[in-house]
């Protein structure tokens, strides 16, 4: 049974409120400094020079802060504010790097932060900053890479952290801040960082502070992540493109083998038919279960916002959905289309997948169970570029190039006393908040609890609208002076 709320009524949040409102300006000035510099993941150089500019902005707000790293990973930056007496010690997660992008599809530059008075799709234009000591509109939206993921809860913390110190609030943990460079890349280097430091990472909780509030703009609290398997299918046709009229209905056509060998992977209401998929998962529990009947149904709104006039797994909701694992084709390449289309058979055809995993999934075995139905479609699997000998001795071959395949799934039960003094304090804000067993998207969880025996739990703050990952990402201004009423209230809880 959860915990009910209090009243609505939180010291460090009102704290933090009336600090920001005369500091507006000054907040997002250094938001934008920040933006500013180019951190696409795997650019080792430019993450580099996010560290130690978000290093010197932590020692200038007081925080001790220094960068842990270890030959060619990228550096995690990390900070603490001890508390003489404290028990317990809670860990303040977000990362800094971005995911990779195409400046050609920004409608501005995506390192030359740019405000605007409302969403693109509104119409929104480009507007200036106010000057010095003025304040922003809420509505309005600062459109650059990481402005949503996911430098701002960075700003928000400190933020959060100058407020409660100008109110004179003091804490009742120590606190810890960790700010990772490669979470876009899957973590890679994450595990043997933490492992190698543990002292410097340990903590009773991490609150992973990455991700969008609810499409209803309600707080929402995360206690879990799928986790992700990401490989490559390639099949093959000629060893090079063929007249389409003078081979046509002899050479095998490769995008069409790879489309039917898709198909048979999930059914036409979107579940997968791979053999022995979801044996492992673990069920959720009467708690969860309450968790998700409670949260909001938010699909008919959806679908009108994204133009669907239809979704996979109907009548179950998108709430009910992310709680299962799926498998994703993220993108399909095969000759070209557009301009530059031509009669061809093409020589390849290249499908990109994930798979999102639920706790209990095994990351390798949900892989070889794919590669086995592969296999069972008439393929011979190879896991390398094939020679000419193997793609005459065989009437099918598929590459299969594994990407990344992480450490499973995890879920921090929901009625720990941990977890119900987050879902207390998350309420005391702005009223109840929606609280879900899992996010649909993946975070660093299992290498944490993995590696240091903590517990996590995620605290979004981004606007469900930001284009995270794409194109045109913004963050709502009202959604980060949320959040540094949130970082605020979970520091001094």
């Amino acid at each position: 049974m959860l915990v009910p709320a209090p009243v609505q009524d939180n010291a460090a949040s009102r704290a933090a409120r009336r600090w920001r409102q005369t500091h507006e300006r000054a907040i997002v000035g250094e938001f934008i400094d920040l933006l500013k510099i180019p951190n696409i993941s795997g650019n080792h150089g430019d993450v580099r020079r996010n560290a130690e500019a978000i290093a010197a902005l932590m020692q200038a707000h007081g925080i001790s802060a220094r960068l842990i790293s270890a030959d060619d990973a990228d550096p995690i930056v990390v900070g603490e504010v001890p508390t003489p007496g404290a028990s317990r010690t809670i860990v303040f997660y977000a990362h800094y790097d971005g995911q990779p992008l195409d400046p050609k599809e920004w409608a501005t530059p995506p390192f030359t932060p740019t405000l605007r008075n409302k969403m693109m799709e509104e119409g929104g234009q480009v507007i200036p900053l106010p000057p010095a000591g003025a304040s922003l509109d809420p509505e309005s939206r600062l459109y650059a890479r990481s402005s949503s993921d996911d430098k701002a809860p960075i700003v928000a913390m400190l933020a959060a952290l100058d407020a409660l110190r100008d109110a004179r609030m003091s804490l009742a943990s120590n606190i810890k801040f960790v700010f990772e460079g490669e979470e876009e890349r899957g973590s890679p280097d994450l595990v043997r960082l933490l492992s190698g430091n543990k002292p410097s990472f340990s903590g009773d909780v991490w609150l992973m502070c990455d991700g969008p509030v609810h499409q209803t703009r309600r707080p929402l609290i995360y206690f879990g992540a799928r986790d992700v398997v990401t490989f490559d299918v390639t099949v093959y046709g000629p060893n090079s493109e063929l007249h389409s009229g003078h081979y046509g209905n002899w050479a095998p056509n490769p995008a069409l083998l790879l489309s039917q060998l898709l198909t048979s992977m999930k059914d036409s209401r979107g579940r997968v038919v791979v053999p022995g998929f979801y044996d492992e998962i673990t069920p959720l529990g009467a708690t969860e279960r309450a968790a998700l009947g409670a949260a909001p149904n938010i699909d008919r709104e959806l679908m009108r916002e994204f133009w669907l006039g239809s979704t996979e797994g109907a009548p179950a909701t998108l709430t009910d959905l992310v709680t299962q694992p799926s498998l994703n084709i993220r993108g399909l390449a095969s000759a070209r289309v557009g301009a530059q289309e031509s009669n061809v058979i093409p020589a390849s055809a290249t499908a990109a997948i994930d798979i999102r995993l639920v706790k209990g999934m095994d990351p390798s075995r949900t892989l070889d169970r794919v590669i086995d139905h592969i296999r069972n479609q008439g393929y011979f699997v190879v896991s390398r570029e094939p020679d000419a000998n193997i793609r005459q001795s065989h009437a099918r071959v598929a590459f299969v190039e594994r990407k990344h395949v992480g450490l499973g799934a995890v879920r921090t039960p929901m009625d720990l006393p941990i977890s119900q003094e987050v879902i207390r304090t998350v309420n005391s804000i702005r009223g109840p908040a929606v609280t879900l067993p899992n996010m649909g998207g993946s975070l660093p969880l299992a290498e944490i609890e993995q590696s240091l025996g903590s517990r996590t739990i995620v605290i979004p703050m981004a606007n469900h609208d930001n284009h995270q990952h794409s194109a045109n990402e913004n963050l709502r201004i009202q959604n980060l002076w949320d959040g540094i009423e949130l970082m605020a209230a979970l520091m001094a809880m």
